[in-house]
């Protein structure tokens, strides 16, 4: 069903993961979708996979995020879906934490996410949808996740605040909280075998007994985006399986 026809839709970090997932689905349901990435050859190969348009821009870049703001305003002028999807991932102790991991995660994951909102809500029709992907580590205490879970947690709270400013204009803001899910960037984070281990460790704490696919945040995402969803806002949905109870 095209629930989404006539709608402009931006993904960032849409070249891999959810955001590709994300993409496919806003498609699928009629939206006209332009995804973003900071890899040139992988948002051109997603785009023409998918068949929508691709940008180049790093989301930790403000002035990346301007540049993409001004890209699409004079080729769309507005848009109506904003899925603030790119992110990075480091594990590390509150002991052990450099400089440099803290300014990686803190910087695209919140300071990005907070600035693609910024200079996008000019671009935003009245009635639009934004949603943000945070994490269910924002609600959890998990040991070397404090500078991803306190950046998501931040995230959500801009969430809310931002449901509360837009709201005259009709403006809906939420997040969706996925648990582990099965990407690439989980892949990059740990070797093969560690990746194994890290999977059974999951499953045995996710009640349903199973990780997430990149498809099931997707399809969460485009019902924010759609009619059935036209009376919340200020929302986080938190989907790990149970793993968070």
């Amino acid at each position: 069903m095209e629930h989404l026809k006539g709608k402009i839709a931006l993904v960032t970090g849409g070249n891999s993961g959810i955001g590709y997932a994300t993409a496919k689905e806003l498609k699928a349901q009629g939206a006209e979708v332009i995804i973003t990435g900071r890899r040139k050859t992988a948002v051109a190969d997603a785009a023409a996979a998918l068949g929508v348009t691709g940008m180049l821009a790093d989301q930790g870049s403000v002035n990346d995020i301007e540049q993409l703001a001004l890209a699409v305003q004079q080729q769309y002028g507005k848009i109506d879906i904003l899925f603030i999807n790119a992110g990075v991932l480091e594990h590390t102790s509150i002991e052990n934490a450099t400089e440099a991991a803290f300014d990686n995660v803190i910087g695209v994951n919140f300071k990005g996410a907070y600035f693609t909102l910024s200079r996008f809500i000019p671009l935003l029709n009245d009635g639009a949808s934004v949603v943000f992907l945070s994490s269910n580590t924002a609600s959890m205490n998990l040991a070397n996740s404090s500078i991803y879970s306190s950046g998501k947690a931040a995230l959500n709270a801009v969430m809310r605040i931002a449901a509360s400013e837009l709201a005259p204009r009709k403006i809906r803001v939420n997040s969706v909280s996925p648990g582990p899910t099965a990407t690439a960037i989980m892949s990059k984070s740990y070797t093969e075998e560690q990746l194994v281990e890290v999977n059974n460790w999951i499953i045995e704490r996710v009640p349903l007994k199973k990780i997430g696919t990149a498809e099931d945040v997707g399809k969460m995402v485009a019902y924010f985006c759609g009619e059935a969803a036209s009376f919340i806002t200020g929302a986080e949905i938190i989907m790990d399986g149970g793993m968070s109870l």
